[in-house]
């Protein structure tokens, strides 16, 4: 099958029952930033996701990170057609940025207009949605002044049927973030190293915004996650993620318990529990901001026995 046959067998699915537009004002102005790599199987369903919105970025900045095969040229060929598309094409380390694609969001950043847009916005290259996931995304915003970060709830499409990936309501995925500018100039950048996309919530939350997924707007994700890495590098990587940003290690205790009972069962556990020990016993760096691992701490502690928290 090629890359534009197996878009076109993807895309529909996310345009179609995902509820009616709730008018945001057209007049709300934002920018992309889409980091990719070796995504010529789905990349051209996220461009044309974003061709059909209701409300279209002022800018949308594609960040080839070192692809290897045809995501180069399909992007670029848009980049043509499209004033407001921009491509960088960053050198080819020879492997995925740990960070999920973080490196390449922030190269991106170099490039954003210094005025005209009220929210940036980072989106994986394997999504599709409807035409009317952005614009009913800002109205979130619009209802809730302190809203800082928000997006859209993440499904698979595994054997035919749609799988959702669950997450707390206030944890947006890396790969949908949407950040109201003032929030994002109080964040001062991200962290780009693995648990970037903790640590902005985090940061966020401790700064009084709130962050929370939209259960009611959908992304279709064509290409699991973690599956460039497989599930031991997967459970690995968000071992060393929880060690990074600072994990009361109680709480780490029994999420890796917690793990032994679904799938991949007791795989998930160990990889997770060798990504934090072994990050500790080579004492590799983690996020410096003592009051933000606090922060952390106490409401992990808070979570634990049911008091309020950024859980709830």
């Amino acid at each position: 099958m090629s890359a534009d046959d197996s878009q076109s067998a993807t895309i529909n699915p996310a345009r179609s029952g995902f509820g009616p537009s709730i008018g945001a004002s057209p007049a709300t102005k934002y920018c992309i930033i889409t980091p990719v790599r070796d995504e010529e199987l789905f990349v051209l369903g996220t461009i044309e996701s974003v061709l059909h919105q209701t409300i279209q970025p002022v800018k949308w900045i594609i960040v080839d990170d070192g692809s290897t095969d045809a995501t180069n040229s399909i992007i670029a060929r848009y980049a043509l057609k499209h004033s407001w598309i921009q491509t960088l094409c960053r050198e080819n380390r020879g492997h995925r940025s740990l960070g999920g694609g973080v490196e390449g969001f922030l190269a991106g950043c170099k490039l954003l207009p210094s005025e005209d847009w009220e929210f940036l916005v980072n989106l994986d290259g394997d999504l599709t949605f409807a035409p009317d996931y952005f614009e009913n995304c800002f109205e979130y915003f619009r209802k809730t002044p302190r809203l800082g970060i928000g997006g859209g709830t993440i499904y698979d499409r595994v054997d035919g049927h749609l799988r959702l990936e669950s997450s707390p309501a206030f944890h947006v995925r890396g790969g949908t973030k949407i950040y109201r500018r003032e929030c994002w100039e109080k964040l001062d950048g991200l962290f780009p190293s693995l648990g970037w996309d903790t640590v902005d919530e985090l940061k966020a939350n401790q700064l009084g915004w709130t962050t929370q997924t939209f259960p009611d707007l959908r992304l279709v994700q064509h290409r699991l996650t973690g599956s460039a890495w497989g599930r031991w590098g997967n459970a690995v990587n968000d071992g060393v993620a929880d060690y990074v940003v600072g994990y009361h290690p109680l709480f780490f205790l029994l999420k890796c318990l917690r793990h032994v009972f679904h799938a991949p069962y007791i795989l998930r556990s160990l990889g997770l529990a060798y990504g934090f020990l072994s990050s500790l016993a080579r004492r590799s760096p983690y996020i410096s901001d003592q009051e933000l691992r606090d922060y952390l701490r106490r409401q992990q502690l808070r979570r634990l026995v049911g008091a309020p928290s950024i859980w709830k």
